[in-house]
């Protein structure tokens, strides 16, 4: 699946599932090719999902439960594959997830999505108003850059 071109009328509609620790490496490759950070994946695996076709993972999607809170994180879809709604897919299905759990509020840091995230009901927070359990995450702390763009969405809260 890392051809330029798919035709994805042969490869078939993309199976959103929950993640398996046999997905675990090319979860990370995917994620490297994406430029986005590993810290933390494996811990919280049992809480990503991931879109096959064709036999191949094309895109990923993961929650990071911190108590009450949790982070939406990890979202990259193979570059194919995009524009075909393949990541919201992936993102309702964790925040249905999420919700199912009886999260409170989704967090998420972005250096390149803050306007793809409001469509969602995301909004801009300052990053002293996140929790502590979600600050103690590895992604908060260290693996993305302070200057990332912070975004919450409460329990519930209706896309725009």
């Amino acid at each position: 699946m890392t051809t330029e071109s798919v035709n994805h009328a042969a490869v078939g509609t993309p199976l959103v599932r929950s993640a398996m620790p046999a997905d675990l490496v090319a979860i990370e490759r995917l994620l490297t090719e994406s430029s986005l950070p590993l810290d933390g994946v494996r811990d919280a695996l049992a809480d990503f999902v991931v879109a096959e076709a064709g036999g191949a993972l094309v895109g990923v999607a993961g929650l990071e439960v911190c108590c009450e809170h949790a982070l939406l994180r990890s979202v990259a879809v193979l570059p194919v594959w995009r524009s075909h709604g393949l990541g919201r897919a992936l993102v309702t299905r964790v925040i249905s997830d999420a919700e199912a759990r009886g999260i409170r509020a989704l967090y998420l840091l972005t250096t390149t999505a803050e306007r793809y995230f409001p469509g969602f009901g995301f909004t801009p927070v300052v990053r002293s108003d996140v929790p502590a359990d979600v600050q103690a995450t590895s992604e908060f702390r260290s693996a993305c850059p302070a200057t990332a763009t912070v975004m919450r969405r409460p329990a519930g809260a209706a896309a725009p």
